[in-house]
């Protein structure tokens, strides 16, 4: 069966001052999925084709639109059977009483959870109180996760990745329970598509909040990843690399654990360092 998400093309190597050499190359898939609500586009997002209906209702869980699947009546992909378009067009229906975020100055739908640039401090305070504001900081009461589970979930979110290991190109995000077991593993070109399609998987199972759950994202932990976490209710965020600023500021107002550069049993916690015991 051929995965979605890998496209062979032919490339041409240079090896040495003058080697080269014409290959067949496999190279991650990035494609436009456009998320409609009753037909009208609430958001474009450039990903990994595979598991789009996940993505979709994780992306929904994270801007406030729904809290579970009792909000969603469908979730399908739209346009003419066999166009190039309907693999990459999701219409969402909600249940009746469910409203998406509507500017009440243009009418239109408004982003409610991301930030839409990195660049404005102003705004990224804002966001987090609007995030604050929506969502209860989560309890400092409930379990505890060992360290050692935490480096594990991360080392071995590596031998998750099929298509990062035939191609370089994709991020992946992990969602694993308190005592190790992995629950739920996805590839996308954008870390933050990997962590909505995760997410959205735990909503088609009706597993939300995660209270018990790790989040492991490949590479940095951003603003977005530390805000879809929040809205997914799971209190502990780790990553191979660095957090932003922002996204500690916002795991701090949140109470989450947040911690970076988790390599073997070394990692450096930023927030509700209590969550993780030796």
């Amino acid at each position: 069966m051929v995965d979605p998400g890998i496209r062979s093309i032919e490339v041409e190597r240079l090896r040495g001052e003058s080697e080269r050499a014409s290959e067949r190359d496999d190279v991650a898939v990035e494609e436009p999925l456009e998320i409609r609500i009753a037909g009208e586009t609430l958001a474009i997002t450039m990903r990994t084709p595979g598991h789009d209906r996940e993505l979709v209702l994780g992306f929904l869980v994270a801007e406030g639109v729904i809290a579970s699947m009792a909000d969603v009546l469908g979730v399908t992909h739209c346009g003419r059977v066999g166009a190039e378009a309907r693999g990459n067009t999701i219409d969402v229906t909600l249940v009746a009483g469910v409203k998406p975020p509507i500017d009440p100055e243009t009418g239109l739908f408004t982003r409610r959870g991301t930030l839409t640039t990195s660049a404005c401090g102003v705004c990224g305070r804002r966001s987090i109180d609007d995030l604050i504001e929506r969502i209860e900081p989560l309890a400092s009461t409930g379990h505890r996760i060992a360290r050692s589970i935490v480096a594990a979930a991360v080392r071995g979110l590596r031998s998750r990745q099929p298509i990062f290991g035939q191609t370089g190109g994709c991020h992946a995000a992990s969602i694993v329970d308190f005592r190790g077991q992995v629950v739920a593993t996805y590839e996308d070109v954008g870390r933050h598509n990997a962590v909505d399609k995760a997410v959205g998987s735990r909503v088609q199972a009706g597993e939300l909040p995660c209270s018990d759950n790790l989040l492991v994202v490949s590479g940095r932990s951003s603003f977005e990843i530390v805000q879809k976490a929040f809205s997914a209710g799971i209190p502990v965020v780790a990553s191979v690399s660095a957090p932003s600023s922002l996204a500690i500021d916002l795991a701090h107002r949140a109470n989450i654990t947040l911690a970076g550069f988790v390599r073997d049993e070394a990692m450096t916690v930023y927030t509700s360092p209590e969550r993780i015991v030796s």
